[in-house]
């Protein structure tokens, strides 16, 4: 947790965007496994811990917009929970802790959110048991907040310098990761074997994975998170993952290598197109340009690479133009980055990601770009370019004539088990340009 003054000042901000009603911020609450008693690893929901910093379930914050007061709620436990969970701090000093009042009980706070039902506003509830609970509290047709999203966005988006402290923290460990992975991956071993590992780096630093890891031979598949096939020599072994520092701050790495082996001319040749657009896209970052102009730069260092090898053909701005790149990135080249490793997209992509003068593409590829404004010093996102074989997409728009003025489908058929290659860093936008997290 930061000093109760971070979390004064973020409340203070967003009482001041808001001005009006009650805020309701809930955190979340243990989710069994298979009985009540055997929970999944607890995860806080981000934006209470934004606002009120504890990592603890069955608590919730409410922030009055007209005076900016607030209360943090919750019930104390009782001498059956401490021997079972030990002693714990009373609510009454979790809120001293973030310079908040005692509010009540849960059911005081059932009461308060009920009488003032009409003049609450709540962020998009993501599990079940929270859009229950509202409709029961505030009524079937309540709906979450537009103003109150897009301040939460506005003030979340940009990073402060302890934000970033913790960030660097969670991409050091997430390298210490990869760098295990490359040393100790070798043919004859189950891709679960490295899988095992990047968790318990992740653990040992006081934290966990940040997402499910992606750990395959097969990076053609984006999120492919399935972990039992056998690695063999020289197989290209895709990983994305990334660790979750203590206080919740993410990280997102992707490192791509051949076990056992130095890739292939082939393998290199693919490689350092990637490695050439991550250099090159990350050079750009700067405030004031938009994040989908960096993307589309990324596709044409793809198409200019792939032209090169004979894969494609045709004027690369065309070529880009027309989406023909995605055959081979059909994705974004990133994300915001923060508390969550998607950060914010629970409160809806395109707020997060967009804005009045950029829109999302409807283009295949670059309509998969989760960030596309104008960047601002502070922003923390992911540049993460691949290039991709995947058969079905290939005989899909081989067989439909799709972009053929740009593609050699007939080149592509020594490549159809090639697999995928993605690199992936964590920048940060600053005042003259960025800097590499970690």
């Amino acid at each position: 947790m930061f000093q109760a003054q971070t979390y004064q000042q973020r409340r203070h901000d967003l009482a001041a965007l808001i001005s009006s009603g009650l805020i309701f911020l809930p955190s979340n609450r243990e989710a069994s496994m298979n009985c009540t008693d055997n929970t999944y690893p607890f995860r806080q929901d981000s934006n209470f811990r934004y606002f009120a910093g504890h990592n603890i379930p069955d608590l919730a914050l409410t922030i009055d917009g007209a005076t900016g007061e607030s209360r943090l709620w919750g019930d104390d436990i009782n001498l059956d929970h401490v021997v079972w969970m030990g002693e714990q701090p009373s609510v009454a000093e979790l809120a001293k802790n973030i310079g908040a009042k005692r509010g009540g009980t849960q059911a005081e706070l059932s009461t308060l959110l009920k009488k003032h039902s009409g003049d609450v506003r709540f962020l998009p509830p993501y599990r079940a048991e929270r859009e229950t609970f509202i409709k029961e509290h505030l009524g079937a047709a309540a709906g979450a907040d537009e103003g109150l999203i897009r301040a939460v966005i506005a003030l979340r988006s940009v990073k402060s310098a302890e934000e970033l402290e913790q960030m660097d923290i969670a991409v050091k460990t997430s390298m210490k990761m990869h760098a295990a992975a490359a040393a100790h991956a070798a043919p004859g071993q189950l891709e679960a074997e490295v899988a095992g590992l990047l968790e318990g780096i992740a653990i040992s630093g006081n934290g966990r994975l940040s997402y499910p890891a992606i750990v395959t031979r097969n990076g053609h598949v984006l999120h492919n998170h399935y972990h039992g096939n056998i690695l063999k020599k020289g197989d290209l072994l895709l990983i994305d993952a990334g660790a979750e520092a203590t206080s919740g701050y993410a990280g997102d790495i992707t490192r791509t290598f051949a076990v056992g082996a130095d890739m292939t001319a082939k393998q290199q040749d693919v490689y350092d197109i990637v490695q050439k657009a991550l250099t090159d896209c990350t050079a750009a970052l700067r405030p004031g340009i938009t994040y989908q102009s960096i993307h589309l730069d990324a596709g044409r260092i793809i198409a200019s690479g792939l032209k090169d090898l004979g894969l494609m053909k045709g004027n690369v701005d065309e070529a880009v133009a027309a989406g023909a790149h995605a055959l081979f990135m059909p994705h974004g080249l990133g994300h915001m980055i923060g508390l969550d490793v998607h950060d914010m997209e629970d409160l809806g992509e395109d707020l997060v990601g967009y804005d009045d003068k950029m829109k999302r593409s409807a283009q295949f590829g670059t309509k998969n770009l989760r960030l596309g404004k104008e960047l601002q010093a502070g922003y923390a996102l992911t540049v993460e370019p691949g290039i991709y074989f995947i058969p079905a997409l290939i005989d899909r728009w081989a067989a439909d004539g799709t972009c053929s003025d740009f593609i050699n489908f007939s080149a592509l058929e020594g490549y159809r088990d090639f697999g995928g290659i993605r690199l992936e860093d964590d920048v940060v936008v600053t005042n003259t340009g960025h800097r590499v997290l970690g």
